[in-house]
């Protein structure tokens, strides 16, 4: 049984090697929101970031313990070494203290299920490149 404000998770997760996110932009006025994040895992439905304070880029968004006005927000990211860009929407943020932030992204409605498993398939997994 899923509890109030619990989803199931609908596809199985993949843990990455270093994988870096170059920026993330609003997709509404293409102001960056963050820079140099990792993305942590991800799955055909979505990818889990981790940003660290200092690499937010407006200065109101450094300054707050709390994430969530950006729940909901379009958004597109740059995966430099890929040469690829992703877009979709912000599902969730979790503050983790001095690490940092968690961002979700869930990228369903930008892409369809064919590409997004091929994505899974081209992300290295741990120890696939060294």
């Amino acid at each position: 049984m899923v509890k109030k404000g619990q989803q199931r998770r609908l596809s199985p997760r993949k843990e990455l090697a270093r994988v870096m996110v170059s920026y993330v932009a609003s997709m509404e006025d293409l102001a960056k929101i963050a820079r140099n994040c990792e993305i942590l895992d991800a799955s055909i439905s979505g990818l889990l970031l981790l940003v660290k304070r200092k690499d937010l880029i407006p200065p109101s968004l450094r300054g707050n313990l709390n994430l969530d006005m950006l729940v909901g927000h379009r958004i597109f990211m740059r995966i430099e070494d890929m040469n690829l860009e992703i877009s979709g929407k912000i599902a969730r943020t979790k503050f983790l203290g001095k690490q940092g932030f968690h961002l979700a992204v869930d990228y369903t409605e930008e892409s369809p299920e064919y590409w997004r498993e091929c994505l899974m398939d081209l992300l290295p997994a741990p120890g696939e490149i060294d």
